[in-house]
C-alpha cells in the first residue's frame, strides 16, 4: 500500500486515522486512545500503534485535527479568533517526532465574547465549504458539545456551544432517570417532546422529572422515555438557538443517528435542512489543512 499521507481525527475519547493517496482513502483504523486516555501523554506511541503498518522508510505526513491540539495535547495549536476563515493558519508542526512521520496539528477557533472555543469542528466546516463557494448560512454540528456556527463570506462569524449531548449522557447514566430510560427509540414521543420544550423551555427541569414519575405511575416504556429525554433537551437547545436557524440556510454535519434527530426536529419547525456526512467533511477539511502545510513548507 502506497500511503501518501495520513489524516487523523483525534478527539477526547477516540482516535481515528485514514491512510490517504491524494483524496482517496486506502485504509481506515480507529482506537479508544482519545486524548483523555493516552497514558502518560505519550501521543506518539498511541498513534504509531494504530498507523505503524502504513509507514515506510521515508517520512509520511500526518495531519491531525481535534483535541490533540489542546494545551494538554500532543502540541498546543493556538486558537485563531473569529471572524476568521475556518483554517486561517497552517497547522502546527509537532517537534521531535519519529523519523517515519512529519506530524502537524490543526489550530482551533475562539470567540472572545461571549467566550467560546472549538477544536475539530473548524476542520469539518472547512471541508463542507470547500466545494460550496459563496455559501452563507448556519452550520449545526451536533455531538457531545453541539456547535451552531454562523458563516458569511467564507468565514466563521460567530458560534455558540451547547452541552446537550453531555447532559443527555449524564442524565441517562448517572441521574435518577437511569432507572427509567432504555436503549430504543420512539419517533412520535421525540417529536412531541421537542415541540413541548421549544415552546416552554422554562419547564425543562420539571419535564425531566416527569419521565421518572411516568415510569413509576404509568409504566412508561423505556424507549419512549429515552426519546422524550432527547427531545426535551434538543427542544430547549432549539429554543435558545432560534435566531441561528429561523429563516436561515441551514446545514447539519454529524453522525447519522444524531444528525437525523436534529434534522427531524428542525424540519418539524418548518426549517429547510441540508445534511452532510461528518467523516467526509473531516477528510475534506484535513485535505485543505494538508495543502496549507505544503504551501508553508
Amino acid at each position: 500500500m502506497n500511503t501518501e499521507w495520513i489524516a487523523v481525527d483525534w478527539g477526547t475519547s477516540h482516535l481515528r486515522a485514514w491512510a490517504m493517496q491524494g483524496e482517496t482513502v486506502l485504509d481506515h483504523a480507529q482506537s479508544e486512545n482519545g486524548m483523555s486516555r493516552v497514558a502518560g501523554g505519550d501521543f506518539q506511541v498511541a498513534l504509531l500503534e494504530l498507523i505503524g503498518g502504513w509507514l515506510g522508510t521515508s517520512p509520511t505526513d500526518v495531519v491531525a485535527c481535534g483535541m490533540v491540539g489542546a494545551r494538554q495535547g500532543w502540541v498546543e495549536a493556538p486558537y485563531a479568533a473569529v471572524p476568521s476563515a475556518p483554517l486561517p493558519n497552517a497547522p502546527v508542526r509537532v517537534p521531535d517526532t519519529d523519523p517515519r512521520i512529519r506530524a502537524f496539528v490543526v489550530p482551533g477557533l475562539k470567540q472572545v465574547n461571549p467566550a467560546d472555543v472549538m477544536r475539530g469542528e473548524e476542520t469539518q466546516i472547512a471541508g463542507y465549504l470547500a466545494n460550496r463557494p459563496n455559501w452563507d448560512g448556519v452550520i449545526c454540528l451536533p455531538g457531545t458539545h453541539t456547535k451552531w456556527v454562523q458563516i458569511s463570506a467564507s468565514e466563521v462569524v460567530s458560534f455558540r456551544t451547547f452541552m446537550t449531548g453531555e447532559l443527555f449522557d449524564l442524565l441517562r447514566g448517572q441521574s435518577v432517570l437511569r432507572h427509567s430510560v432504555a436503549d430504543g427509540w420512539d419517533d412520535g414521543a421525540f417529536a412531541e417532546a421537542v415541540a413541548d420544550t421549544l415552546s416552554k423551555p422554562e419547564q425543562l427541569a420539571a419535564r425531566l422529572f416527569g419521565l421518572r414519575a411516568a415510569d413509576l405511575l404509568h409504566g412508561q416504556d423505556g424507549d419512549t422515555a429515552r426519546a422524550r429525554l432527547s427531545g426535551y433537551l434538543i427542544g430547549a437547545e432549539l429554543a435558545a438557538t432560534r435566531p441561528y436557524w429561523l429563516g436561515q440556510q441551514l446545514a447539519i454535519i454529524g453522525a447519522p443517528g444524531l444528525a437525523d434527530a436534529y434534522s427531524n426536529a428542525l424540519q418539524q419547525q418548518g426549517a429547510f435542512v441540508e445534511s452532510a456526512d461528518a467523516t467526509q467533511s473531516t477528510l475534506a477539511g484535513l485535505m485543505q489543512a494538508r495543502n496549507l502545510t505544503r504551501q508553508h513548507a
